[in-house]
């Protein structure tokens, strides 16, 4: 990532460097070096069988934006996070229609761009699949 302006493709990279840490600590650690890049993120961890757990997939992302400051709590901020993480679920429902998923969410915000990162693994037992979806969403700087 560059220094200074941030472009949507930065932003995305950000999202899909939080969703594929595979521990709370190297979490921590992605988000710190993001702030120190003045990069709202975070991530969330999620699981079940895929239609099942779409609500609740976007639902977990709406709200850890929300609680951790990506995005402010109004209907605005919402709306941009639920719609990127539901454009992300519809890349990957493909693959994942029909079978359990598990992984994580990543969210990363810098002045207007918004982007959800999903990272997850579909599968039965052991048997997986890995699949990664990416969405863009534009808000106001100040929202």
């Amino acid at each position: 990532m560059s220094e200074g302006k941030f472009t949507s493709i930065d932003i995305g990279r950000a999202a899909l460097k939080i969703a594929i840490t595979s521990s709370r600590a190297e979490e921590q650690a992605v988000k710190e070096e993001l702030a120190s890049r003045e990069i709202r993120a975070t991530a969330v961890d999620f699981g079940g069988e895929f239609i099942q757990s779409i609500v609740k997939i976007v639902e977990r992302a709406v709200v850890a934006a929300q609680r951790q400051g990506v995005v402010t709590n109004t209907h605005v901020g919402a709306g941009a996070v639920a719609g990127a993480a539901h454009e992300a679920l519809g890349q990957v429902k493909f693959k994942a229609i029909g079978f359990n998923v598990g992984g994580k969410i990543g969210i990363a915000r810098f002045d207007e761009h918004l982007c959800v990162a999903i990272f997850m693994g579909v599968g039965v037992l052991n048997l997986n699949e890995l699949c990664v979806g990416l969405a863009h969403r534009s808000l106001d700087r100040v929202e």
